[in-house]
């Protein structure tokens, strides 16, 4: 009995603890982060770590495999990115639509300025991107400066304390939410693959199924769960991005259980599929040319358009709004506490490197692209937060 309270008070609590601190998701990111980028440059395991990612399972580089009449994930990045990230885009369909029936996006007059402002962060940074590569190969990654990274934005802030108002807190989470849902329209019409349309009937019938069921009450059971699984299978075969289906089925979910679900996903999204996600896409084995290989419209364009487009974009929509009084600012913040706002927006990791991984094909390229987001992002953390610590 001493063994397990000595266990509990020196493992189990301290454990607790750091899993339920806000900063706590953005630290285990970059550590997994780290430790990612340092096996893919260690050249004695380099090739080793990179294949285990890559490696399929009938030896082909086909996106899925053939198990009897089933089409299934073929390699263990597939996996990740299409079946694990999908569970992630479920817990971040259940944030959206509590939101929008209960939460900051449930009214017109609440919603209003957070959503205008993600459309505006979200624009800016394509609009930029396109401009540096127009005519070139590389236009198809107009939207990896687009996305903002919630669990990690969020976590800055959290540093921040009582330097940010609550009103403040409240609005960047908003608006990261309605960056989210952009993110997912954008995955879905922009970055699938050659349409089916048995699979997309198939899902469409599946939708239609679940939702009748939050219509008519039915209660939560293995069955849906089974559905769940069913969508996420037609969606996966259907052309459209596999973790769409994450978004979709949690949209079926009845409100009164989303609180207790987005708990129970909350530690296992974060602190397990998040760091395999970072340690499966941030495997960078850095160019020989070393950093001169940033130098090109292909990297600035992301650059510029995650740390020069999202706060323009985010604080013009806001100027533009409030001109009109057709919104005010959150209470208690200032412009200066905005700005700092859109800078610490320009973090894209998650999602930014997640469509650079859809954008483009070829290894070295998305290499590039994530070098550069992740460089982007550590500026905007590093310079958002000296921006709100000093306060006007």
């Amino acid at each position: 009995m001493a063994a397990r309270k000595i266990v509990r008070k020196v493992i189990i609590d301290p454990l607790m603890t750091f899993i339920h601190d806000s900063r706590s998701i953005g630290i285990v990111l970059l550590v997994a982060t780290a430790l990612s980028i340092l096996l893919a440059n260690i050249s004695a395991i380099s090739e080793s770590y990179l294949s285990l990612f890559h490696w399929s399972f009938d030896g082909t580089d086909e996106h899925a495999i053939e198990w009897g009449f089933l089409h299934l994930p073929n390699s263990i990045m597939v996996v990740i990115n299409d079946l694990l990230m999908a569970v992630f885009f479920f817990l971040a369909g259940m944030e959206i639509k509590r939101e929008l029936v209960t939460g900051e996006l449930s009214s017109i007059k609440q919603s209003i300025l957070p959503v205008v402002a993600a459309i505006g962060g979200m624009l800016i940074p394509a609009l930029i991107y396109s401009q540096f590569n127009r005519g070139t190969d590389y236009m198809h990654g107009w939207a990896i400066p687009m996305a903002t990274d919630i669990a990690f934005t969020l976590g800055i802030a959290s540093l921040l304390g009582s330097r940010i108002p609550v009103a403040l807190k409240i609005f960047i989470t908003a608006l990261a939410i309605i960056d989210d849902l952009g993110a997912i329209v954008v995955i879905a019409l922009f970055y699938g693959g050659q349409l089916k349309l048995l699979y997309l009937i198939l899902s469409a019938i599946i939708m239609i199924v679940l939702l009748s069921f939050q219509k008519n009450r039915v209660k939560l059971g293995w069955y849906t769960w089974v559905l769940g699984l069913l969508l996420w299978y037609t969606m996966f075969n259907s052309g459209i991005h596999a973790t769409v289906a994450g978004v979709l089925f949690a949209f079926t979910i009845p409100v009164k259980k989303l609180a207790s679900l987005e708990m129970a996903f909350h530690t296992p999204v974060y602190f397990i599929i998040m760091p395999i996600f970072a340690l499966a896409n941030t495997a960078i084995v850095f160019p020989d040319a070393g950093f001169t290989a940033l130098n090109s419209t292909f990297s600035w364009g992301i650059i510029a358009g995650l740390f020069i487009g999202k706060p323009l974009g985010i604080v013009l929509a806001c100027y533009w709004m409030v001109k009109r009084k057709w919104a005010s600012l959150p209470s208690h913040t200032n412009w200066h506490q905005l700005i700092g706002a859109g800078i610490l927006a320009g973090i894209g990791f998650t999602m930014s490197i997640f469509i650079s991984t859809l954008a483009f094909k070829e290894i070295a390229i998305q290499d590039i692209a994530k070098i550069a987001v992740l460089i982007t992002s550590l500026l905007s953390m590093i310079v958002g937060y000296i921006w709100l610590a000093a306060k006007k």
